[in-house]
C-alpha cells in the first residue's frame, strides 16, 4: 500500500481540480439555443455558456477550500509565551 504525505495528497487534489477536462456542463433551457446556434456554426455562445456554468459550479468549492485552508492555518498558530505575571507566579 502506497502511503502518501499530505504535501502529495494536496499536489493530487489539485492536479485532479485543475486538469483540462472537457465537460459539457449546459442546462436543459440552453441546450436547445446552443444546438440552433452551432449548428449555423455559432460556437462562441456555447463555449461561453459552458464556461460560464463551470465557474459557477466550482466558485462554492473554491471558496469553501479557501476558508478550510485559513482556518487550518489559524488552527496551527503556535501558543503564546507565558506572560511576565504567570511566570512569577509559577
Amino acid at each position: 500500500m502506497i502511503v502518501l504525505s499530505k504535501i502529495s495528497k494536496i499536489l493530487v487534489f489539485v492536479f485532479i481540480v485543475l486538469s483540462p477536462i472537457v465537460v459539457d456542463a449546459q442546462c436543459a433551457m440552453c441546450r436547445t439555443q446552443v444546438v440552433n446556434n452551432v449548428s449555423h456554426g455559432e460556437t462562441n455562445l456555447a463555449a461561453g455558456l459552458n464556461l460560464g456554468i463551470m465557474y459557477l459550479f466550482f466558485a462554492p468549492y473554491l471558496f469553501l477550500g479557501v476558508i478550510a485552508f485559513l482556518w487550518y492555518k489559524k488552527a496551527k498558530v503556535k501558543p503564546k509565551t507565558k506572560s511576565v505575571l504567570e511566570r512569577i507566579k509559577s
